[in-house]
Order: structure tokens, then C-alpha cells, then sequence
């Protein structure tokens, strides 16, 4: 790992791939775990194993082109709603310009707010994996790869480091960041994906995480957010805590395009009669962009199909349905987010389990949403005010250096964070001004092409211990786990985002093939064996 990531603990936030917080194939698909925003270096939470019906079909649909027929996108396409002229937002651990993601005005970059940024060879790249999976299902596109929105563009905001590592104070500040450049000269944010989440039980009209999603809805964002892969009966994950985002689930579409038979993966958290996923997407088994030499891909080889990963969870499931929603609202540009929700809500599919605490409304059914009446389309719920605390947003997943864990009202920079003031910012439509946030530079302030500018991080403290300069780097996330969870068989190291999760969950059946660039420089960035050097 690199000397930016050595000693950096994060736990507790989980990108929901299952498996170590995601799981990407492999032999053993019965262990599925979120990747929680904490250290790495933890313990992995607990897993789900998949239900009989999943694993006695242990089969997955043979390509990412099958998937999107399976929810009706190519059919979407045929109507011309392909996600042209609308942004995505995915906030995630960056995106690496692979084929299918490295075409012409394909890829945008916002900023690094991650731990990477300090290091001008992993700056915006994605050294983890996960954030280059989502952007290509929402969005990738070449002759071998389609996602569900194929026309539709990637804005990278990366929170999360080539160790999984980040603070929820990163996700707010990157969510903030997307509600106030939406509409940058030559943006149109009209998407925001969410693969990941905290195990927080803060009521979410106070939770802070889930008052800056929330306003991002208000501002016009459809925020697509991961329920989680714990296999959780009475809770998702938070932000999709909050009843205004879409709140997705996995469906495991058991080797079959036909809807009908599918069922819901028993990691795939499930609700309650007051919240539970809005709707399910595929998340078993789905064919993902690899980034060569990531920490995904070295650690979960029998993942790797070529230029593939192939893996399960809450977060591929999310990303289909930002990859829809683009989709959505590229045919109904006028569409509300509530309108859009509604599209998606009301024309879902049922299938072969229906319990609404597991599914929701029922399966995503792209081609059916784009003429789903959604005039009366408004949702009414009470306003959350973000007054609540940092730390209660944070769960159990923490990030440490040094053996310092970052808890409590300060954010990475030790900055004393008073939810009140940054409400009453982010009423005024300026939590950020420039490249600061909270009173420290956390970026830089303008667009240089299609990248944000960086900026170098000033000390902070964290009770005593000082990060400055080269020691931003070895941040790690204690317990926490991308939702998205297992890559086959493997885990995310053995690391979790404790009490979070990347909302995905395994990838099954097949193993990252132990294809790196060991040795090989991708961007001026070497990936040896499973550390960016």
C-alpha cells in the first residue's frame, strides 16, 4: 500500500458490494458484506449467505447486455431514452478511464476529497476498484460494454481512497459540492449514486449524511441510494434512510432475463412497514468495467473476466437504477425527481418473491417507467434539518491514523463541525466557497477543462495526532465496507466498513483472474501487485 494509505483506519461505511462489504466472484458466494467507511484493516462484519433459491442457481446471466435487457434498457434505447445530455454524479472512489468509460465527453472529474488526493499518481483514479464498476454500469459504452445509460456522462466525485478509506464528513462535503455545481457552465447533474452507506440509526430528518442527500433531491439531483448487504431485517442504510431518495435493493435474477422468477438475495437488507427499498434491481452476479492492478482486483483474482469484475450487491443494484433514472429523464428532461421516483416506483415489476419489506414496489422495468403517468407524482414527508450529529451519522464506521480514530463534531481536518451552521450554509446554497468547506481547503476552486482543481492539504489535528502533508496518506477505514460487497469468494481484505455498507454484494462465481498491472504504470501511477506505488 501506498505511503499515502499506510496507517489510515476506516470503519463503519460500507460501499454495498457484498463480500467484505462487497463481494466480487469467487468460490465461496455464500459469505456477502458491506464495505463500511472505517479501517480496512478490520475485522470483516459478519456476512449473509444467499438464500436456498439463489444458491442452488449459483447461475449468473452471462454479460452486462443481458441485465440490461432483463430490466427493459435496451428497449429504453429503442425509444431514444439512453441518457443522453444528462450527468451522473457518482460519488465513489473515483473512476479510472478504462475502455468504455475513456470515450469523448464520457468522463468528468470532479474533486478529490478522498485521502488520495495528495498524491498526484492516485489524484482522482480509482486504486480501489469499486467506483469504475458503478460508472460503468450506469454509463459505459463502447462496442463490448453498454451500461444503462450509455449516452448518459460520469461526473467522478471520489471520497473513498484506493484503501476503501473515508469519513462520512467526505461524503458530505462531496454530496454539498454536487448540489452546488450542478449546473456549472457545461453540467447537467441531474443524477446523483450513492453505493454506499453507514449502519447509523440517527432518525434521518436530524441525521446530517441524510440531510444533504435529502437537499440535493430538493435542488432538482435524483439520488439513487444503496439499502445495504448485511442482511439486515429492520433497517437499510443511511442515506437511504430517508423516505424522499430512492432506496434500492438487490434482486438475483437466478440465470434468467424473464422477471418472474427472480428473487431477493437474503443479504440485501430488508425494511420495515416505515422504510424499506423503494424497488430492486439486479445485484447478483453482474459483469462490471476492472481496473487492472486495483485493490479489487488483486484481492479477488477469480473475479476478473478480462476487462471485467463480476460481483454481487446493494451498489450494482443502485447503479442500474441511476443508469434508469438518466435514462428517465432523458426522454422527460422536465421531470421532477419525485416524478421520476414515481416512473420507476409504479411500473416495477413483480416477481417471484414480493414481500414489499424485501422488494419494495417490485422489480425495475426501464422500458415500462418511461410512459408511467406521474402528473400527481409528489411526495410528502417531513423536512430533514441535518441538526443531528456528525458522529451519530457516522455508525460504527470510523476512519484512524496513527491509531487515532477520527470520532465525534470534527471532520478529516479536525475542523469542529456544528451541524447548524452548516445547515443554515447549505440553505444559503453555500457550504462551499471556492475550495473550502467547513474553514479548510478542501479542493481547489475552479474547473481546469473537465477536472476540478486539487489542492494540498494543510495539518490537521485529531486529539493530538497531527496529518500533515505526506501523512494524509494512510488513512484507513476500521470495520467499514463498501456496499457492494463480496467480489466472489473474497472479501475486501478482510476489512469492513464497519457498521456501513457499499450497498452490492458478491461477485460470485468468479475470481478477478489474478490479472494486474503488476509492474506496469497506468498514469504516471504503478500498480504492483495489490498497492499503488
Amino acid at each position: 500500500m501506498s505511503a499515502a494509505l499506510e496507517g489510515t483506519q476506516i470503519v463503519g461505511i460500507t460501499w454495498n458490494s457484498v463480500g467484505g462489504g462487497v463481494t466480487w466472484d469467487g468460490p465461496t458466494h455464500a459469505t456477502h458484506r458491506r464495505l463500511i467507511v472505517g479501517t480496512l484493516a478490520a475485522a470483516a462484519i459478519a456476512g449473509a449467505a444467499i438464500g436456498p433459491r439463489a444458491e442452488a442457481a449459483v447461475v449468473a446471466l452471462p454479460d452486462f447486455a443481458s441485465v440490461a435487457q432483463s430490466v427493459g434498457a435496451q428497449t429504453a434505447w429503442q425509444s431514444g431514452a439512453n441518457g443522453s445530455g444528462i450527468d451522473v454524479a457518482v460519488l465513489d472512489t473515483g473512476v479510472t478511464p478504462v475502455p468504455g468509460l475513456d470515450g469523448a465527453n464520457k468522463l468528468v472529474y470532479g474533486p478529490d476529497l478522498s485521502f488520495d488526493s495528495q498524491n498526484p499518481n492516485t489524484i482522482y483514479l480509482d486504486g480501489y476498484g469499486h467506483g469504475t464498476a458503478m460508472a460503468g454500469i450506469i454509463a459505459g459504452n463502447d462496442s463490448g460494454y453498454q451500461g444503462i445509460a450509455p449516452n448518459a456522462r460520469v461526473v467522478s466525485v471520489k471520497v473513498g481512497a484506493s484503501n476503501g478509506a473515508t469519513d462520512v464528513s467526505q461524503i458530505i462535503a462531496g454530496i454539498d459540492w454536487v448540489v452546488e455545481h450542478a449546473h456549472d457552465p457545461g453540467m447537467n447533474i441531474r443524477v446523483l449514486n450513492i453505493s454506499l452507506g453507514t449502519d447509523s440509526t440517527q432518525y434521518y430528518a436530524s441525521d446530517p449524511l441524510a440531510a444533504a442527500a435529502e437537499n440535493a433531491w430538493r435542488k432538482g439531483i435524483v439520488v439513487v441510494a444503496a439499502t445495504g448487504n448485511e442482511n439486515t431485517a429492520n433497517a437499510v442504510a443511511d442515506p437511504a434512510t430517508d423516505p424522499y431518495l430512492i432506496a434500492v435493493g438487490a434482486a438475483d435474477s437466478v440465470g434468467t432475463v424473464n422477471q418472474a422468477d427472480d428473487t431477493s438475495p437474503t443479504w440485501s437488507n430488508r425494511g420495515t412497514g416505515s422504510r424499506q427499498p423503494d424497488l430492486v434491481a439486479p445485484g447478483s452476479y453482474v459483469m462490471a468495467l476492472n481496473v487492472p492492478g486495483s485493490t479489487l482486483a488483486t484481492q479477488n483474482p477469480n473475479a476478473v473476466f478480462g476487462r471485467f469484475i463480476r460481483g454481487s450487491g446493494t451498489s450494482q443494484a443502485t447503479a442500474i437504477t441511476s443508469g434508469a433514472a438518466a435514462d428517465i429523464l432523458s426522454a422527460h428532461p422536465d421531470y421532477s425527481p419525485d416524478q421520476v421516483k414515481a416512473a420507476l416506483t409504479r411500473s416495477a415489476a413483480r416477481i417471484y418473491e414480493h414481500n414489499p419489506n424485501k422488494v419494495g414496489s417490485g422489480e425495475l422495468n426501464v422500458a415500462a417507467a418511461l410512459n408511467q403517468s406521474v402528473s400527481n407524482a409528489t411526495q410528502s414527508y417531513t423536512v430533514a434539518n441535518g441538526l443531528g450529529t456528525l458522529e451519530g451519522a457516522r455508525g460504527s464506521a470510523h476512519v484512524s491514523l496513527g491509531g487515532v480514530t477520527l470520532t465525534g463534531e470534527k471532520d478529516i481536518f479536525g475542523n469542529t463541525w456544528t451541524s447548524a451552521s452548516i445547515a443554515a450554509a447549505r440553505a444559503a446554497g453555500a457550504t462551499w466557497s471556492g475550495g473550502v468547506y467547513n474553514g479548510a481547503t478542501w479542493s481547489g476552486a475552479t474547473w481546469s477543462g473537465a477536472t476540478w482543481s486539487g489542492a494540498t492539504w494543510s495539518g490537521a489535528t485529531w486529539s493530538g495526532n497531527t496529518w500533515t502533508g505526506a501523512t494524509w496518506s494512510g488513512a484507513t477505514w476500521s470495520g467499514a465496507t463498501w456496499s457492494g460487497a463480496t467480489w466472489s469468494g473474497a472479501t475486501w481484505s478482510g476489512a469492513t466498513w464497519s457498521g456501513a455498507t457499499w450497498s452490492g454484494a458478491t461477485w460470485s462465481g468468479a475470481t478477478w483472474s489474478g490479472a494486474t498491472w503488476s509492474g506496469a504504470t497506468w498514469s504516471g501511477a504503478t500498480w504492483s501487485s495489490a498497492t499503488w506505488s
